[in-house]
Formats: C-alpha cells, sequence, structure tokens
C-alpha cells in the first residue's frame, strides 16, 4: 500500500511539473503573428480613415481634428482588444506627445528613412521581430504611414489658418508639420506579449 501511495505521489508530480512547462512548448509562428498585425492595422486604418472622411465631409478640415483628438484614441483600443494585441501610432515628427517614439522605435524609423532614400517602395517599409524580455517573449510590428493628399490638410507645409488655430489650441507642441506627398509620416506599431513560450520560425 505505502509503495502504491509513493507511485502516485511520483505520478503526481510529473504530471504537476508537466503542466507548469507546457507554456514553454507553444511556438510563435512569426509569418502568422506579421498576418496578424497587418489585419489588425487595415481594421484601425480602415475605421480611422471613415471617421475622418465623415468628418470633413460635415464640416471641413477643422471638424477633422477633433476625430483625431477624441476618437482615434478609442478606435485605437477597440481595435487592439478585439485583436488581442497593442496598437499604436508613433512619429519622429509627433503631433500628440504620446505618440512620440521610443528608442526601438526610434531606431527603426530612422532605419525606414535610410530605405527609403535608397528606393524602397514606402509599402515594403516594414519591421518584424521577436524579442525577449524579462516577462518573456514579445512580438513587434512597425508599417511606415506613408503621407496622402488628405494628410496634407493638418501635416503638409500650406495648412488653412482655422486648422493651424485649432491645432495650435490642441497640440502646443506639435511637430507634425511640414510634410509632403510620399514622406513618411509616422508608424503603426503592433506588439503582442507571449510570455516565456518558444519561438517557431
Amino acid at each position: 500500500m505505502k509503495k502504491l501511495l509513493t507511485i502516485t505521489g511520483i505520478v503526481l508530480l510529473l504530471l504537476s511539473c508537466a503542466q507548469k512547462e507546457s507554456p514553454s512548448k507553444i511556438h510563435i509562428n512569426k509569418e502568422t503573428e506579421i498576418a496578424h498585425a497587418q489585419s489588425a492595422i487595415k481594421a484601425f486604418a480602415g475605421e480611422l480613415k471613415a471617421e475622418l472622411k465623415k468628418a470633413i465631409k460635415k464640416g471641413g478640415p477643422v471638424n477633422a481634428i477633433g476625430v483625431c483628438n477624441t476618437k482615434a484614441i478609442s478606435i485605437t483600443r477597440n481595435v487592439s482588444k478585439e485583436q488581442g494585441l497593442t496598437l499604436g501610432r508613433v512619429s519622429l515628427k509627433n503631433r500628440n506627445p504620446n505618440n512620440a517614439s521610443n528608442d526601438w522605435q526610434k531606431k527603426i524609423l530612422e532605419d525606414f528613412e535610410i530605405r527609403k532614400s535608397r528606393g524602397d517602395a514606402l509599402p515594403s517599409l516594414t519591421h518584424a521581430e521577436i524579442i525577449e524580455q524579462d516577462t518573456g517573449k514579445q512580438f513587434r510590428f512597425i508599417k511606415a504611414i506613408p503621407t496622402g493628399q488628405v494628410c496634407l490638410l493638418c501635416h503638409g507645409t500650406n495648412i488653412a489658418p482655422d486648422v493651424q488655430k485649432k491645432l495650435d489650441e490642441l497640440y502646443p507642441e506639435d511637430r507634425a508639420r511640414g510634410f509632403s506627398i510620399g514622406d513618411i509620416r509616422g508608424a503603426f506599431v503592433v506588439t503582442k506579449d507571449f510570455g516565456n513560450v518558444k519561438e517557431k520560425h
């Protein structure tokens, strides 16, 4: 009987260890995560663009500033929650202080500028990596945001006086002006934390 109890105890211990170790056996498929990130960016960009068009149609460029100032935040949160990741926008010349790039984002954005100067097309300016942190692995994806015609209304070199006034009011530290079509205005950033799991290429 004692021997049976001992064997049972060992089996239970092994099962417990196996359960604790199982998360490390989960694999991260980088290509799958890239596709997921791109899908999230597309969803966010599509929803934000629709809101901007609606605002411009209703009250012109000044009205659209309110969308970026308020609705963009809620759209970002909703898409992040729905997709199970963290989505944001950053820039080397940010308008909102909350969109300033950190060290690793700045490095990649600077690399995007170099790649662009070498002739790389803007749609190809992406970067993906899986890094190890104290809390475990994190997937990171960055995609450049090109400056389009509509962007110039609030980010260009010839901004209407009423738009400038509203921007000065909402963003006293605004640095996101003086862009031309085809410039890199910033980037979408997607991160996803996995904890201690095994990477799969």
